[in-house]
């Protein structure tokens, strides 16, 4: 492994700090730092000011308004921005939407919707699960039937992320029956403000309402809505989901939850002695501490591998297997130090009262809305499959 992390990164790093003890509202940072729902508006205005600066699309290229930074740049990024509690972006648009556009889009695609996600005017959501399909894309229905210069949509996506605020979906969508599955599969992008589209909420363990059911029923979508050309979704979707498995390494919001652990440790038990004190507790934190420290290497690699030119491989798998993993230990972790204060459920307290401390009364949310990690975005069996195949060759 080579990489270098050498001054221009590191002084990077400091401009990034920099920049956040400036520019992000404090209010904004606790609010991410205990775990809350943040707004819409309030990511719309984060974003804002991050394409200010010129930094809300880390991974675009600088033609299309992105920041032009290389993989070890945008690590940098993804880690000081968790450590800053500064609010995630719309992930769908920026990490994923957007690099697909710039590689397989058309001009007028590019020209029509770049400006609007940096503009935060439009707001994306991704439509790959299916009801009878789940995480094996090669098994979904949605059908897009060519009429004209439309084609006609009818189907179900399942678990699709904030789409109660989205105004675009990008959807894969089957357009052929009779080549092999996976080649008669083809990417659409959708106007979801129309008549045929229905979205229900879906509320998760944690009573969040982050996942949705997306019905669509006889939609008309223009030809020209294609990205790519048609049965060419499966050559995207690798490509999206090299940087989707990246993101879902979730090693800054790992690093977040660190820290929330330290600060928690620091406190007094129910005993008056500090929580840290407790063997068990110090011991399972040192634990998952070394875990997430092993992942950041393992991530390393995958940077090296970039840097040298290598598109992202199969071991994007392992990042998305541990990195899931070692989140939900860190909830499991805060939730068994905080003892009866981490049971209090914020919804079901009356409003205005607060029986625990504020970065305490949402642990039980997190706890619960982090076991989805090890299933979206490809189940952990589905990735272990991937490991198994094409890294271990069994």
């Amino acid at each position: 492994m080579d990489l270098n992390i050498g001054p221009e990164v590191e002084a990077l790093r400091q401009e990034f700090r920099a920049f956040f003890a400036e520019h992000l509202p404090a209010g904004l940072a606790r609010r991410v730092y205990n775990g809350e729902k943040v707004p819409k508006a309030d990511h719309q205005a984060w974003q804002r000011t991050l394409a200010a600066r010129g930094w809300l699309a880390p991974s675009w290229a600088k033609d299309w308004g992105g920041t032009g930074w290389g993989p070890l740049e945008r690590f940098v990024w993804d880690e000081e921005s968790a450590l800053a509690c500064a609010p995630r972006a719309n992930i769908p648009a920026i990490d994923l939407l957007g690099p697909v556009l710039i590689e397989f889009g058309t001009d007028a695609q590019k020209r029509r919707h770049l400006p609007r996600i940096l503009s935060s005017d439009d707001w994306w959501c991704q439509g790959f699960s299916e009801p009878q399909a789940g995480s094996d894309l090669a098994a979904l229905k949605m059908r897009a039937v060519r009429d004209g210069d439309h084609y006609v949509v009818t189907g179900t996506k399942l678990w699709t992320s904030h789409a109660q605020h989205a105004n675009w979906i990008f959807c894969l969508v089957r357009t052929s029956q009779e080549a092999k599955k996976q080649a008669g599969i083809s990417f659409l992008l959708i106007d979801m403000d129309q008549p045929g589209i229905t979205v229900s909420p879906i509320h998760t363990l944690g009573g969040i309402h982050a996942v949705n059911e997306v019905r669509i029923e006889d939609v008309r979508v223009p030809v020209e809505n294609l990205v790519g050309r048609e049965g060419q979704a499966w050559e995207i979707t690798r490509f999206l989901l090299g940087h989707e498995r990246l993101v879902g390494a979730g090693i800054g919001p790992s690093m977040k939850l660190m820290r929330q652990v330290r600060d928690l440790l620091r406190r007094s038990g129910p005993d008056g002695h500090p929580l840290r004190d407790d063997v068990r507790l110090r011991d399972r934190a040192a634990l998952i501490e070394t875990d997430l420290l092993a992942l950041r290497y393992t991530a390393y690699r995958v940077l090296a591998d970039e840097l040298s030119g290598k598109a992202p491989g199969p071991e994007v798998s392992v990042l998305k297997v541990r990195g899931g993993e070692i989140q939900q230990a860190l909830t499991e972790l805060l939730m068994d130090a905080a003892g009866l204060a981490g049971l209090v459920h914020p919804l079901s307290l009356p409003a205005g009262e607060s029986l625990v401390p504020d970065d305490l009364a949402h642990l039980a949310q997190q706890f619960f809305d982090r076991r989805k990690l090890t299933i979206y975005g490809g189940s952990s069996e589905i990735q272990r499959n991937i490991i198994a195949q094409r890294i271990l060759r069994v």
